[in-house]
């Protein structure tokens, strides 16, 4: 078994059985997203033309930016796996919280994006794409549909990297009674401060201070690594996304 530098390692796990059910998670997203892009490859072969003249509306320059910051936020990812392997409890969190605002970039970029189309009336049942050709309405029904679905698992996936910054992030408290320790606490102090530390120990009872690193173990790491297959999963089925609908036309 692995182990995490400066931490202890959780025993009686089945930690394989951890990464082979992400791994088999991850299969069934792909067949899920292989039927969609046999569908798109049924209907481009159909309309060839007509998806090529709708695909010259979409604009190029924010489906390049997104896939940008998402390359960027694989990077990232990767490194926040590698900063916790190594203990580094602190950098793998800011790795992550770069990771997060990547995502919600995507997304902001997404919604201009859409948002521009419905202004245009280019959407499923609209007016204006009632009046376009079939190939043409084929394409805008993939589009939304694909896109939204991937949408919807970098919205997934987002949580999923909030939640493990917030399990990453807490630090495990452990109390110490100040009896415990007094005697050593005060051997330093003359009569007259060894006489007003008493009294105020009288007072505190205990006190709380976090352990750094005590909960940076095999299973804090195996989450966060299933958390990245994920991320790393939309960020391949967006590259297959974006040169079939982006740079067809």
């Amino acid at each position: 078994m692995s182990t995490v530098a400066g931490a202890p390692v959780e025993e009686h796990r089945d930690d394989t059985g951890a990464r082979m059910g992400m791994w088999l998670f991850l299969f069934t997203e792909l067949l899920l997203f292989t039927g969609l892009f046999l569908i798109y490859a049924v209907q481009r072969y159909r309309f060839s033309s007509d998806f090529a003249y709708a695909a010259a509306t979409l604009d190029t320059g924010i489906g390049t930016l997104n896939t940008a910051i998402l390359l960027t936020s694989s990077l990232t990812m990767v490194l926040a796996v590698v900063a916790l392997q190594q203990g580094k409890r602190k950098l793998s969190v800011t790795l992550m919280a770069i990771t997060l605002g990547a995502g919600l970039a995507f997304m902001i970029n997404k919604y201009f994006e859409w948002s521009h189309k419905f202004e245009l009336g280019l959407y499923p049942g609209s007016e204006e794409l009632v009046l376009r050709t079939p190939g043409e309405q084929t394409f805008y029904s993939l589009y939304y549909a694909m896109t939204g679905l991937h949408g919807i698992h970098v919205v997934i996936g987002m949580g999923v990297i909030g939640t493990m910054i917030y399990f990453t992030a807490r630090r495990p408290r452990r109390v110490v009674r100040l009896r415990d320790v007094e005697e050593t606490a005060l051997e330093n102090l003359g009569e007259a401060g060894r006489y007003a530390a008493e009294g105020q120990l009288e007072e505190v009872q205990i006190t709380l201070f976090y352990v750094e690193n005590e909960d940076v173990t095999e299973r804090s790491v195996i989450r966060v690594e299933n958390t990245g297959l994920y991320w790393h999963l939309v960020d391949v089925i967006w590259i297959f996304l974006f040169p079939l609908f982006y740079l067809i036309g």
